[in-house]
């Protein structure tokens, strides 16, 4: 028999289950552990260090909707991409099927399983989780994307698509003359409209880019978390600090910091966040000792800052500090020449991932995507097109393969000012990710691309 390889975790909440996975994996797999929710999967994660996780897509037993599975899948492969994530569900659903490929899981698993089947799948997922930590160390470190700590060394991810509007053409002369600086530069613009990347560009121009790039999404940060997960602490310095911890300015330092979504920042934490930029040094929680820090500072929001200014909700000192350099991205409906050579390139990648032997995209489907206002910009552009190919049967992709929302259509600006129909989509969007996921706020702000702190303020925006 050969010999067994591989490391498989198990997520499911029923004990039973995890009983009959523990006397079967085990003949097959060298090693496998089960845990029976994800309250601990961060953890059974870096101590156990599986090549595929097995994940049920259901922990509570009043939902049913998968998307507590949906969301941690997200979760596994941003904090380790190399690792192989198969989702187990009672229930056999295309469209949760469709919506766990995007999320980069290898597989769908339909309970009452067959062990053939489940082995098999297990299997693939594990060779190709192997060969690709394989490829990984021989790249060196520093070679692969973003792992548990927001680091982004060097260039990853996706590269900026420049186009031919005018818009973007003045943003890369910018870019050109900014990025061998340590400017601070502000980065503004509407949800999916590519701020990250466009920060991930700025960085892989600069002479840092050999250094670390750290994004940090600075309004997903707990206000209890803040100065720990930006500035470290020490050992002791509160009930679970078993052991010293580095901050992300201190992983940033010699490189780049990226605090997204810094719109989001309370009031009260802005000032420590102000000293530490001004000062160049950080204090560890619990330490005393000032610590210097050499970073260039990137942040990004989709939020007025100069409005919040105003409304005293965003402190004018650090607004100034942050805003050496502003550059706003347009829209999409900004740059419509962009959104058919855009659309062709997620086309061609996810053809490729899919395994779809698409190769272009009809005029007529071609005119859809033109005439849509794509409120949620390049994201919701890459989204339509990966479920398109996904649900593509042709060597084309055609009209009925987008599945495009009438709505959102140019019929929309028939009537009322413009911000008015924005404002109504929006509203739209978040209602209907609110009702599709169930009222789970961490589940529909994954949906609408959005943080948790900016969801709350949607629905607090719309008396939802």
């Amino acid at each position: 028999m050969a010999s067994k390889l591989g490391k498989i975790l198990v997520v499911d909440d029923n004990q039973g289950i995890r009983r009959a996975l523990e006397i079967l994996l085990p003949m097959h797999f060298a090693q496998v552990k089960t845990i029976p929710s994800p309250a601990t999967l961060v953890s059974a994660l870096e101590q156990f260090q599986p090549d595929v996780v097995l994940l049920d897509m259901n922990f509570n037993t009043s939902i049913n909707t998968g998307n507590e599975g949906l969301y941690w899948a997200g979760e596994i492969k941003k904090m380790v991409p190399e690792v192989e994530v198969v989702l187990f569900t009672a229930y056999a659903d295309i469209a949760l099927a469709v919506e766990g490929m995007k999320r980069g899981a290898f597989d769908f698993i339909v309970k009452p399983w067959e062990n053939e089947k489940l082995i098999e799948v297990l299997t693939a997922a594990r060779d190709k989780a192997r060969k690709a930590m394989k490829r990984d160390a021989r790249s060196g470190p520093g070679m692969t994307g973003t792992g548990t700590n927001g680091v982004i060394p060097g260039l990853t991810g996706d590269l900026m698509f420049w186009g031919s509007s005018r818009p973007m053409a003045a943003i890369r002369k910018t870019l050109d003359k900014i990025a061998p600086t340590d400017a601070t530069v502000l980065i503004t613009g509407e949800n999916g409209t590519g701020k990250d990347v466009l920060a991930r560009e700025i960085h892989a121009h600069s002479l840092r880019s050999g250094k670390p790039m750290v994004a940090v999404d600075a309004g997903a940060i707990t206000e209890t978390l803040f100065e720990s997960e930006l500035f470290g602490h020490v050992k002791g310095a509160f009930t679970d600090a078993h052991t010293d911890h580095v901050g992300k300015f201190e992983q940033a330092d010699g490189g780049t910091l990226f605090l997204d979504e810094i719109g989001n920042i309370p009031l009260h934490l802005q000032a420590k966040l102000l000293r530490a930029i001004q000062s160049r040094s950080i204090v560890r929680v619990g330490g005393t000792q000032a610590i210097p820090i050499d970073i260039r500072l990137i942040c990004a929001t989709n939020m007025d800052l100069e409005q919040l200014v105003r409304e005293g909700r965003f402190r004018e000192d650090l607004y100034y500090r942050i805003n050496t350099v502003h550059i706003a991205l347009p829209a999409l409906r900004e740059r419509k020449e962009d959104i058919v050579p855009l659309a062709q390139l997620f086309l061609e990648r996810y053809a490729k991932k899919y395994h779809r032997p698409l190769t272009g995209i009809t005029p007529e489907a071609a005119e859809i995507l033109k005439e849509q206002s794509w409120n949620g910009n390049i994201r919701e552009l890459q989204n339509c097109i990966e479920k398109a190919v996904i649900l593509s049967e042709g060597s084309e992709l055609t009209a009925k393969d987008l599945q495009t929302d009438a709505r959102s259509g140019p019929g929309m600006t028939t009537s009322g000012t413009l911000k008015a129909i924005n404002e109504a989509e929006e509203e739209r969007m978040v209602r209907e990710a609110m009702s599709r996921t169930e009222g789970n706020i961490s589940a529909a702000a994954k949906m609408l691309g959005v943080s948790r702190p900016t969801l709350y303020a949607k629905l607090k925006k719309y008396g939802l």
